[in-house]
């Protein structure tokens, strides 16, 4: 060995050491930037959602206003994807149905929008119109919903009527908590029940998704399609809002300075995958759902 200017096995055992030591030193090693994940998952996670979004505005605006537009209440009839859209005499009932689909427009498209820093930053005023047109068309269509759930029974059991109804009142509550604190000027508060609100709002367009990606991975394991209920949709009918909800609430514990690192690569291990799943629902209902009606 030494022939070779390598040295003898001790100063070899040395320099191992010395090198292992220099690898796992604290001033060498520098430790993953987790709070940079955290904002590179999150990130891509709203990118993926975003693009989402403006497919399924896209379908309701091919699909659903043309003819709203052209025949009125009854532009609803016989879309058989909307099989509570129309009733003959339940005038009350058509005009809770035509808003929901006309305002789901400013709830998919503007939802996204809204969280967009560099509208809030450069279009302050346009962030503002949107925010209250978003925030109105929300809970009036929430109520619309919730008025539809409980005087049309078309597709799923009670359990599904139950959990859709928890979203409404949810979608009520943050709305009114996100008013009061834009009013007060707790714009931080504000900002953290609009990230809320947003995602109660977007309770439909997750359901939709994740029935596409859960059909496309398992074959439909847990759904009984022809009286569209099962364990499955028993699940996504709380998941849909209540697993947002609680990914967002662990984002906003991962910014705080309580946060190990610990936290936030769990954080990221579970929102990649969850984001995969997504994704995978996304094309999956872009594909299966939506294009093949616009």
């Amino acid at each position: 060995m030494e022939k070779y200017g390598v040295g003898s096995r001790s100063s070899i055992n040395a320099w191992r050491k010395t090198m292992n030591d220099a690898v796992l030193s604290p001033t060498l090693l520098r430790s993953f930037d987790t709070r940079r994940a955290v904002r590179l998952a999150v990130t891509t996670w709203f990118g993926i959602a975003a693009i989402g979004h403006a497919i399924f505005l896209a379908y309701i605006l091919a699909v659903f206003y043309p003819p709203i537009a052209q025949s009125g209440l009854q532009g609803l009839q016989g879309l058989e994807h909307l099989p509570a859209g129309f009733r003959e005499g339940d005038t009350l009932g058509n005009l809770a149905a035509v808003f929901h689909v006309l305002l789901a427009a400013i709830v998919i498209g503007g939802g996204p929008l809204q969280l967009i820093p560099a509208v809030r930053r450069y279009a302050s005023g346009f962030h503002r119109w949107l925010g209250r047109s978003y925030l109105l068309a929300a809970v009036i269509s929430s109520v619309g919903g919730l008025y539809m759930i409980w005087t049309r029974h078309s597709l799923g059991d009670v359990v599904a009527q139950i959990t859709i109804s928890i979203d409404g009142v949810l979608i009520l509550l943050f709305a009114f908590l996100a008013l009061r604190n834009a009013m007060a000027g707790r714009f931080v508060e504000h900002r953290r029940w609009a990230l809320r609100l947003f995602l109660v709002a977007s309770a439909v367009w997750f359901f939709r998704v994740a029935l596409m990606g859960w059909a496309t991975l398992t074959g439909g394991w847990g759904i009984d399609w022809e009286s569209f209920t099962g364990p499955f949709l028993s699940a996504l009918g709380v998941g849909q809002y209540l697993i947002p909800l609680a990914m967002l609430e662990w984002y906003f514990h991962c910014q705080t300075r309580e946060a190990g690192q610990g936290a936030q690569l769990a954080f990221v291990s579970t929102l990649v995958p969850l984001t995969v799943f997504m994704a995978i629902g996304i094309f999956a209902a872009t594909m299966g759902m939506w294009l093949p009606r616009i």
